[in-house]
């Protein structure tokens, strides 16, 4: 009985390396394509989280203290250029402006008779020239008082949008209190940050980049109509994320894209002898991409690789590979590292081709 199980035991064993030696020879048997990676001159758009302001957007706050006696707009109202928003209590500041006036019109007087009374050479020509300043004193005063009272009536400086009202009518305004915010949403500034070889690329290759113009992704996933342009850079970087501010200018002609909105800014950039290889040549371990790199002697070998950016069906290269290496192409979910396996190479540039990229 024993010797019969242990016949059955080797029989199986066989069988399975049978099947082992079988399969193996398969795989030998087994073309794969390979190709090598490409270097290119090419372009890629890449999103970036930006933060939306107007052009203008300025607090209006109170310049005088009183109570609030009108409000003459609603939070969301557009305004003109020189309307009238809020008016605050001005009858203190008018009393202010009469009594200045009446003090203005008795310095006159006091003034044309000291010069009646120095012509006569009954008083000094100092007393005249007294009365003189005391009428200046008196103008400058009056002058004051009707800035006080100006600053009652508060007005749009430009056309634009109200924000939140937060006093309402009756409050009692001290000067400095916030009354509302205005934005002038005619056009809007769209700021993100670009890395530190972005920035470079867009830089050192701008007859490569064909324009400035750039795209809004609003927060709907939609693209804004109107293209921007990108019109500065910040003079530094920030030294915690590397990065530096772009900002671009949008048209906004139907007051759609208002103060404090998100969204993103596709720009293309520039990519100058970039090294590119397809997607569908790498795999993924725990968040780390592969490739098989095929020597000389057929034996297909595994290598990390870092990527730079990812365009349409394609990688771009920060390290791992060289212009000169095989890839597997092909099979890359079958091979085994250190495997031998029999290749046929594709030309690089048709195999981009295949895959529909536009390049230059």
């Amino acid at each position: 009985m024993k010797k019969i199980i242990v016949l059955m035991s080797l029989c199986a064993l066989l069988c399975h390396a049978g099947c082992v030696s079988k399969k193996e020879k398969e795989e030998e048997a087994s073309e794969y394509a390979v190709t090598n990676p490409l270097r290119i001159d090419t372009s890629f758009t890449k999103e970036y989280v930006s933060q939306i302001r107007s052009v203008r957007n300025i607090e209006i706050r109170a310049q005088e203290k009183g109570y609030l006696q009108n409000i003459y707009v609603d939070e969301g109202q557009y305004v003109h250029a020189g309307q009238s928003l809020f008016r605050i209590m001005p009858q203190l500041y008018q009393a202010e402006l009469l009594k200045a006036k009446a003090e203005v019109e008795q310095a006159s007087i006091e003034l044309r008779n000291s010069s009646t009374l120095a012509d006569n050479n009954i008083v000094s020509k100092n007393e005249r020239a007294m009365a003189k300043a005391k009428l200046d004193a008196a103008n400058a005063e009056m002058k004051l008082a009707q800035i006080h009272l100006s600053f009652t009536d508060i007005k749009a400086p430009f056309s634009g949008v109200i924000n939140r009202i937060p006093l309402k009518l009756g409050s009692l305004v001290d000067e400095g209190d916030l009354l509302t915010s205005l934005s002038d949403n005619a056009n809007v500034y769209s700021y993100f940050n670009v890395s530190e070889p972005e920035y470079l690329s867009y830089q050192m290759h701008a007859a490569d980049r064909g324009s400035k113009e750039v795209t809004l992704i609003m927060a709907n996933g939609e693209a804004l109509p109107q293209k921007g342009e990108i019109q500065t850079i910040e003079g530094e970087f920030d030294n915690e994320t590397g990065n530096i501010a772009f900002r671009a200018k949008f048209p906004n002609p139907d007051k759609l894209l208002r103060n404090g909105e998100t969204g993103k800014v596709r720009m293309t950039l520039p990519l100058k002898n970039a090294l590119i290889i397809p997607q569908k040549a790498t795999y993924e371990i725990q968040d780390q991409k592969y490739v098989f790199v095929v020597d000389k002697k057929g034996v297909a070998r595994s290598k990390n690789i870092a990527v730079a950016y990812e365009l349409p069906d394609l990688y771009v290269l920060a390290s791992g590979i060289s212009a000169d290496d095989k890839i597997l192409l092909e099979g890359v979910q079958k091979v085994k590292d250190d495997q031998k396996v029999r290749t046929k190479f594709q030309d690089p540039r048709k195999v981009i081709q295949s895959l529909k990229l536009k390049a230059e």
